[in-house]
């Protein structure tokens, strides 16, 4: 359900001959009834997706502190965006250090994005509003041994959605750990 988001993104990115989400947008809101509040008043706000081989998201995981539906459809719509825009920035890193953890490798507006490549190219990608590099590896190192024995169980398909609650009941508890 990306595609043409994705789309989107690829065409405006070759029509500029830029790279990266900021330099695309100039650091402008995407849509112009959503406003993205500052650091200061989005502290503790994330947005969490696992992305397969094929670019298609495996899980989504999501905190936001804002009030309203149409709000938090806009709010995940651009989350959603960045995540899969900042994914060109993510393949060039990817390459470039022997690490696991790339740590930020984009920013939009107020937004950090960090990455995490697993062995079998599986990113882990986090939007985030506040700088904390270690609880953010270690978030990831985390939920990256439940990726794998979430991956070793012999009725789940590699490259498919995860749909187990135990999984996303220990993503939810890890992420108010380490990110709120």
């Amino acid at each position: 359900w990306y595609q043409r988001r994705v789309r989107e993104a690829v065409v405006s990115t070759q029509s500029t001959g830029s790279s990266g989400i900021n330099a695309e947008y100039g650091g402008r809101s995407l849509n112009p009834k959503f406003k993205v509040a500052p650091a200061s008043e989005m502290s503790g706000n994330y947005y969490f997706v696992i992305v397969g081989h094929h670019d298609n998201p495996i899980y989504e995981q999501e905190h936001c502190s804002r009030d309203g539906q149409s709000k938090k459809d806009d709010y995940r719509d651009l989350c959603q965006f960045v995540a899969h825009a900042s994914l060109d920035m993510i393949g060039e890193h990817m390459w470039t250090t022997n690490s696991m953890y790339l740590k930020i490798v984009d920013k939009f507006n107020d937004w950090n994005v960090s990455a995490f490549v697993t062995a079998g190219k599986q990113r882990f990608i986090i939007l985030h509003d506040i700088k904390n590099e270690d609880s953010i590896r270690q978030f990831f190192q985390e939920v990256y041994e439940l990726y794998i024995k979430t991956a070793m169980n012999p009725f789940y398909e590699p490259n498919t959605p995860i749909q187990s609650q135990a999984f996303h009941q220990k993503v939810k508890f890890l992420c108010r750990r380490y990110l709120i």
